[in-house]
C-alpha cells in the first residue's frame, strides 16, 4: 500500500474535522432519505397505502369522467411540465450544463456532473427493475407511458438532475444569492414534475415520494463527493 492511499483516511477525517455541522446534515440526509425509500417500499409491496394512493390520485380527477381537473390548457401545461422530468430533456440539460463548465474552464467538474446525472440514471433503472410495480389503472393516462411504476422515473431523474446540477453549480459560486437561485429553482422545477405525474393519472402519489427521496439522497451524496474532491483540489471549486 502507498504512503498516498494510508493518508488518505487521515485527510477525510480531519476534513470532516473541519466541516462537521454540512457534512453531518449531509450524512442525515442520506441516511434519513434510504430509510425512508425502504419504509414507503416496504408499505408499496404489501399494498398498505392502497387507500391513500387512491384517494389523492382520484383528487386530481372530475368525479363524472375521471378526467384531469381544468380546462385543457392547464392538462397541456401539465404535459410540457413533465416533459421537463424526461430522459430527452434531462439529457441535454445535462449536456449544455457540463458545455458551460467546460467553457468555464471547470473541465473535471464537468466530468463529474456527467457521472453524477448517469450514475442517478442507472440507480433509477435498478429500482424500477427490482419493483416493478403496475401503473394506476384507475384513471386514463394523459400522456404516453412505458415501463413500471415505482419508485417514479420522471420524478427521480428530475431530483438526481436538477438537484444534482443546483448542489454543484451552487458550489461553483461564492454569492450566496447565486447558491440560493440554483438550488430553489432545482426544488422547484423537480417538485413540479413529481406532481404533473399524479395529476396525468401516470404514477400513484407514493411513486413520485420514493421518486423524490431516492432521487435527493443521490444528489446529497453527489454534493458530499464533491465537496470532498473539492477540498482535495481534485475537482475546480468556486469562483
Amino acid at each position: 500500500m502507498t504512503s498516498s492511499s494510508q493518508g488518505d483516511p487521515v485527510r477525510f477525517l480531519a476534513w470532516l474535522g473541519g466541516h462537521e455541522l454540512a457534512v453531518l446534515l449531509a450524512f442525515v440526509g442520506i441516511a434519513s432519505g434510504i430509510w425512508l425509500f425502504g419504509l414507503i417500499a416496504g408499505e408499496v409491496m404489501e399494498g398498505d397505502t392502497q387507500s391513500f394512493d387512491r384517494r389523492l390520485l382520484l383528487s386530481m380527477r372530475r368525479p363524472a369522467d375521471r378526467a384531469p381537473l381544468g380546462p385543457p390548457g392547464v392538462q397541456e401545461a401539465a404535459r410540457d411540465i413533465t416533459a421537463l422530468g424526461g430522459p430527452t430533456v434531462l439529457a441535454l440539460l445535462t449536456l449544455i450544463t457540463g458545455g458551460f463548465l467546460l467553457l468555464d474552464g471547470k473541465k473535471h467538474l464537468a466530468i463529474f456532473v456527467y457521472t453524477s446525472v448517469a450514475g442517478g440514471g442507472l440507480l433509477s433503472t435498478i429500482l424500477k427493475s427490482l419493483f416493478q410495480r403496475p401503473r394506476p389503472d384507475l384513471v386514463p393516462y394523459a400522456t404516453i407511458v412505458s415501463n413500471t411504476s415505482f419508485p417514479s422515473g420522471h420524478s427521480m431523474l428530475s431530483a438526481v438532475t436538477y438537484l444534482t446540477l443546483g448542489a454543484i453549480l451552487a458550489r461553483s459560486q461564492k454569492r450566496k444569492r447565486l447558491k440560493a437561485y440554483f438550488l430553489l429553482v432545482a426544488a422547484l422545477l423537480t417538485f413540479l414534475v413529481g406532481v404533473s405525474r399524479v395529476y396525468l393519472g401516470v404514477h400513484w402519489p407514493t411513486d413520485v415520494l420514493a421518486g423524490w427521496i431516492a432521487g435527493a439522497s443521490w444528489a446529497i451524496l453527489c454534493w458530499l463527493v464533491a465537496r470532498w474532491l473539492q477540498s482535495r483540489r481534485k475537482i475546480e471549486g468556486e469562483s
